[in-house]
């Protein structure tokens, strides 16, 4: 069946309906450039290009994802890796990059690492028993001596903080820019005493240790000096944790009157700390978060948050993955994208 729907140049066709003809007779170019267009080839004229688009979104033509991989030797299928799967933040994203690669044609299997660098080097080389045509990973533990072994055997891009130095694509934030900004924010808001709450020492993906540097930078910037007290390490980034190291800081002699809490997670806990010792957020105690996950949007009160471009990072990393997998690079070098971020000031700090 496959042999003789490759014979006839039907391996697009995937149903009974409109075919390539069609397609090709309404835009009035070949068979084959709307082929070339379905394959997403790089050769195809820009207006070409937009004018098979339009006959093909007019006659409703859709192609055989399936056979057009067959073809190309491909699975249709990558990978993404990721540390928590009940992450609001990763939950968010990983919907993203799945609404991306559908219009791809691309299936996304989802895995997680729970940040451990054997399960992430498993899932780098394969061993999941997974044929995937490509990985986006998110890696907490791994090295990027670590990684770049693996760059060679498949497309990888990288997401997050572990800066993989060249042997891989990668697409991050300016977390220290952020976490400046954050910080600042509650400067301006008149804190003179504010705390980090979020570190992570026992990690390797560099995301606290860049979020601290922002941090201290502003207080420098303001002429404060570093607290080691007022700077709570945290053993995950989750709610409970928010909760326990926002009590640690309010047991202080000297407490802290406002709050970076390096994810939004973390804030909420803290939030709910500081209301159950009978403080108001924000008149008594400032907070913000990072991530604008969306219980933060409708908590109470609202969370401010600096808000990376989760959509700008999913787009970026499947155009990078395609790259890789489509092979329209001349060169080996890798790339970075530093994809945007806002503050978004709400209730919680006034």
């Amino acid at each position: 069946m496959i042999t003789s729907l490759a014979t006839a140049g039907g391996l697009e066709e995937a149903r009974m309906g409109a075919k390539l003809k069609d397609v090709a007779a309404l835009a009035g170019v070949s068979v084959r450039t709307v082929s070339n267009v379905v394959n997403d080839a790089t050769h195809v004229a820009p207006a070409t290009r937009q004018r098979v688009l339009a006959a093909i979104e007019q006659t409703g033509y859709r192609p055989n994802l399936a056979a057009r991989n067959l073809r190309q030797g491909r699975t249709g299928l990558i990978g993404l890796a990721i540390p928590e799967v009940g992450s609001p933040y990763f939950g968010e994203l990983a919907g993203l990059l799945i609404e991306a690669a559908q219009e791809r044609g691309w299936t996304v299997l989802i895995d997680q690492t729970a940040g451990r660098a054997d399960r992430e080097r498993r899932l780098l080389s394969g061993v999941e028993g997974h044929a995937v045509d490509g990985l986006i990973v998110s890696p907490w533990a791994l090295s990027p001596a670590d990684i770049g072994n693996y760059v060679s055997t498949m497309p990888v891009v990288v997401l997050g903080e572990i800066d993989p130095e060249g042997t891989a694509d990668h697409v991050a934030i300016d977390n220290v820019t952020a976490a400046r900004e954050a910080t600042c924010h509650l400067l301006t808001q008149g804190a003179r005493r504010p705390a980090a709450l979020g570190l992570q020492p026992h990690l390797h993906n560099r995301t606290a240790e860049l979020r601290l540097h922002g941090y201290r930078q502003a207080l420098q910037t303001a002429g404060l000096p570093p607290r080691s007290e007022l700077e709570q390490t945290v053993a995950s980034l989750h709610r409970a944790e928010g909760h326990r190291a926002m009590e640690a800081l309010l047991d202080l002699a000297q407490p802290p009157d406002a709050v970076f809490c390096f994810t939004d997670e973390l804030a909420l806990g803290a939030v709910r700390a500081a209301r159950s010792r009978g403080l108001d957020v924000p008149q008594d105690l400032r907070i913000i978060g990072f991530d604008d996950i969306e219980d933060g949007r409708y908590g109470t009160p609202s969370l401010s948050t600096v808000a990376p471009d989760k959509q700008q990072i999913a787009e970026s990393a499947l155009q990078l993955l395609a790259d890789r997998i489509y092979g329209r690079l001349t060169h080996r070098s890798s790339r970075q994208v530093v994809a945007r971020h806002q503050l978004l000031p709400r209730e919680s700090t006034g």
